[in-house]
């Protein structure tokens, strides 16, 4: 490691002056970004046992905004319940429609859980034009073995 030469003060050559101030850069403004509107979006609704999430997308999938369960407030086994599913479900369709627009969603609902229909209500009484339901549920075709009968 190189020492720096120092000066008769005994500072280094490379650090400022004590005494004088720094330069003040300009202060770049960033452009503020365009409001996107997005009429027609895909909402998905996950439903599990333990919890319910709301996804709302454009119709490429790029998300414009969510909420679950959980995020409204519940906590515990309540999240899994048809209320708190609503919830969730307005508090999203009502962010997508105030702050994109959103007239009109397909719905995409997959789990078994208790809040699935619950949430497809509350998007309607939001004002959100329903135009289609579909049920993407991952069914296995046979799925995985099953594990080895006891033997007692």
């Amino acid at each position: 490691m190189a020492k720096e030469p120092k000066t008769q003060d005994g500072a280094a050559t490379g650090a400022a002056a004590p005494g004088a101030k720094p330069t003040k850069r300009k202060k770049e403004f960033k452009k503020k970004r365009e409001k996107r509107v997005v009429p027609h979006g895909i909402v998905y609704v996950t439903a599990t046992f333990n919890n319910t999430m709301i996804t709302i997308t454009d119709t490429e999938g790029r998300s414009l905004c969510w909420s679950s369960a959980g995020s409204v407030g519940f906590k515990g086994s309540r999240k899994g319940t048809p209320y708190a599913a609503q919830q969730a479900s307005a508090t999203a369709a009502a962010a997508a429609r105030d702050q994109y627009g959103l007239k009109s969603v397909e719905v995409r609902v997959k789990g078994p859980g208790s809040g699935r229909e619950s949430a497809v209500r509350a998007l309607a009484s939001v004002g959100v034009h329903i135009v289609h339901i579909k049920d993407i549920t991952p069914i296995p075709h046979n799925g995985c073995r099953p594990p080895k009968k006891r033997r007692v």
